[in-house]
């Protein structure tokens, strides 16, 4: 039987202490809304790009980006009671996830 139809939706996201018990995927809360969402982006290079962006201060653990398929990020940040969006490379929400 072949998965010719089955198209798989990957993302990339940031994930803090990777390969710890504590790994966890990175996410963030709207300080005016109080909503909270995990970002997640379509290449390696917009995860980057955006991560440099943020302050280093407030981040004292270990972080790497990791490729995640969109069904596994959905579920993780249910979870958490968290929404996904997708961001560009500057951080701007592109569309939510899910």
């Amino acid at each position: 039987m072949e998965d010719e139809n089955i198209t798989d939706n990957w993302y990339y996201v940031i994930v803090q202490n990777p390969g710890t018990a504590s790994e966890q995927v990175l996410g963030f809360s709207d300080e005016e809304t109080g909503e909270k969402f995990l970002p997640a982006f379509k290449t390696k290079q917009d995860a980057k790009s955006c991560f440099q962006m943020l302050p280093k201060d407030l981040f004292k653990e270990t972080y790497d980006i990791h490729a995640v398929i969109e069904e596994d990020i959905i579920h993780t940040a249910q979870k958490a009671d968290h929404q996904v969006f997708i961001l560009d490379e500057k951080g701007h929400i592109l569309k939510p996830l899910g």
